[in-house]
């Protein structure tokens, strides 16, 4: 089964995006598998407009899950769930 891919939106020099960030890395620590992407808005003047004032952005397979911060156990519920 190919990993589930979460998407992590942010900009440079945001503390609620490395919050995010290190939250990310703390489920992989605890073993929960996902292939982790990150997207600077800064870099795309289209995802600046979308995402400015809602970063972090987070999205599982396409799909956003979370908005200015992280829900750990809300995405390792959803990390845990079979993809239909």
């Amino acid at each position: 089964m190919p990993l589930r891919l979460v998407k992590l939106y942010t900009r440079p020099d945001c503390h609620l995006c490395d919050e995010a960030r290190e939250g990310l890395q703390a489920l992989r620590a605890d073993g929960v598998n996902f292939e982790l992407e990150e997207i600077d808005i800064e870099s795309d003047e289209a995802l600046l407009r979308r995402y400015l004032e809602r970063i972090p952005v987070i999205e599982l397979d396409g799909r956003v899950v979370a908005e200015l911060g992280l829900d750990l156990d809300g995405l390792r519920a959803r990390l845990d769930t079979v993809s239909t």
